[in-house]
């Protein structure tokens, strides 16, 4: 069961060796033992080596996962794992992989050396078991991830130069890059993902054949491409990553909104296009993140501009303007993340987000009163916060006057908003009188009448603030009257 790996195996210093076992999860090692014991071998893969040895595990940064590859098959795996794992589960068995837990400890998968090949159509592996580590190692998407950490004797195993390609800040893939995104195109989605969450660099023959292989990204499905694609956004450098979409086409693939803004000029016809603008607004908004990454913001930055494609028109003057564009954005954007699966929650948000980014401006011209200023945190609810955020990132002008105004009008609102919160509790905008009350004052059993007047006296609450008892019920009479009620 064992197998020569001279030509692979790393040579480690003492240091770098005790420094490897240190990051290695002690859940690991423990699992090691028992395979070793049953006469197997078993070896630590994938992210958790390549962050191990970039020294991103440790300090309270525990991997939620371990990958592991063994020369035990899947039934001689399960027979390991009794009596140690509080659960084993076999979904994956006829790719090779069980899964385990023990404990709360790291959710486990242990796959069997593979040497698969796939159909090339719909990518579904054709499973064959291998003997080889070092060939397990080359079905592997990149270099940096097709090493290998014996257990529980933290030799290491890189055949492909991961460590150099670690060195070098560099994402290559272990044979042809050709080869490796004929298997699973999903990788050339991933090439960027890396890209934005490791800040590597991305190999000229890999951009080159993601750049000829793109449209192959249309055999994988919209569930797996919306999961590259969100690390991808929640990532340290998102903007390299999508430049590295775009300039490849495989953006175009499955947001093609996204490309389309390097052919709009922005209204002022100076200094940027709406795509460049749109990347620098996803940038300032990850300054103001005050709780890690936040997908729907990142998401409502990315999106906020694509309605303009589409609503761009030059006057007679020869200016551009794009009226309206926050609306058909809203609605391009709802359908754009509905089509890739995002959960319901974050499509409502993020278009919610695209249609109200506008509604600020305006406000420096004096033209809001107390009312406005209710409707526009009333409308925003729960996404006042991300509002904000958005709309202070959306200010991207060199004009350093016009963009000090713009803060300086942004604050106002925010002092504004403060203070008729303190005053009025506008997070809880409410009708003067609630549904029971309306009932028992116009005689009324529940029903759309009772819907209608508690919507007439919130409107009445918006418009001018909270009102007296008496204030209220006059209300709610003349609005009777009026409807044939009295």
């Amino acid at each position: 069961m064992s197998e020569s790996r001279s030509t692979s195996t790393v040579a480690l210093t003492a240091h770098q060796r005790r420094a490897l076992a240190s990051l290695i999860p002690p859940i690991a090692d423990e699992l090691g033992r028992r395979f070793e014991k049953a006469g197997f071998q078993l070896h630590l893969v994938g992210g958790s080596v390549r962050d191990a040895l970039l020294g991103r595990l440790g300090n309270g940064h525990e991997p939620t996962d371990l990958d592991f590859t063994t020369d035990a098959t899947p039934d001689e795996t399960i027979e390991v794992l009794k009596g140690w794992a509080r659960q084993i589960w076999d979904i994956g068995r006829d790719f090779g992989t069980i899964g385990a837990q023990r404990g709360r400890g790291p959710t486990l998968e242990i796959t069997t050396f593979r040497a698969e090949a796939y159909d090339g159509v719909s990518r579904k592996p054709v499973v064959r078991y291998g003997t080889s580590l070092v060939d397990d190692l080359a079905r592997r998407d990149f270099a940096i991830n097709a090493m290998a950490v014996s257990l529980p004797g933290h030799e290491l195993t890189d055949p492909y130069g991961g460590r150099r390609d670690l060195a070098a800040r560099i994402i290559r893939t272990p044979g042809p890059p050709e080869q490796s995104f004929a298997d699973d195109p999903l990788r050339m989605l991933r090439a960027a993902r890396f890209a934005s969450q490791l800040q590597f660099t991305v190999a000229p023959e890999v951009v080159e054949a993601m750049r000829a292989m793109a449209a192959d990204l249309d055999r994988i499905t919209a569930e797996r491409i919306q999961a590259e694609f969100s690390k991808l956004l929640l990532g340290a450098d998102p903007v390299a990553g999508l430049r590295l979409l775009v300039d490849t086409g495989l953006a175009e693939r499955f947001l093609p909104e996204l490309p389309a803004l390097r052919l709009t000029i922005d209204e002022h016809a100076q200094h940027k296009d709406v795509y460049e603008h749109t990347l620098t607004v996803l940038s300032n908004v990850m300054r103001h993140e005050d709780s890690g990454p936040d997908l729907v913001l990142r998401l409502a930055a990315l999106l906020h501009d694509i309605g303009k494609p589409a609503t761009k028109a030059v006057g007679r003057d020869g200016r551009v303007s794009f009226h309206h564009h926050e609306v058909v954005g809203s609605k391009m954007a709802r359908q754009r993340l509905r089509a890739l699966r995002y959960p319901k929650d974050v499509v409502s948000d993020v278009a919610e987000l695209v249609l109200l980014h506008l509604r600020f401006y305006g406000y420096g011209r004096g033209e809001w009163t107390d009312s406005a200023v209710r409707r526009y945190v009333t409308d925003a609810g729960h996404l006042l916060p991300r509002l904000h955020k958005l709309i202070r990132s959306d200010c991207t002008t060199r004009n350093k006057r016009k963009a000090a105004r713009l803060a300086a009008d942004y604050d106002a609102l925010e002092a504004r908003i403060q203070r008729l919160a303190e005053e009025e509790n506008l997070a809880k905008v409410r009708p003067d009188l609630d549904g029971n009350e309306i009932m028992r004052l116009l005689g009324i059993p529940p029903g759309p009448l009772v819907g209608q007047a508690w919507r007439h006296l919130k409107e009445l609450r918006l418009e001018r603030g909270p009102l007296s008892r008496e204030e209220a019920e006059a209300e709610l009479m003349a609005w009777a009257r009026e409807h044939g009620l009295r």
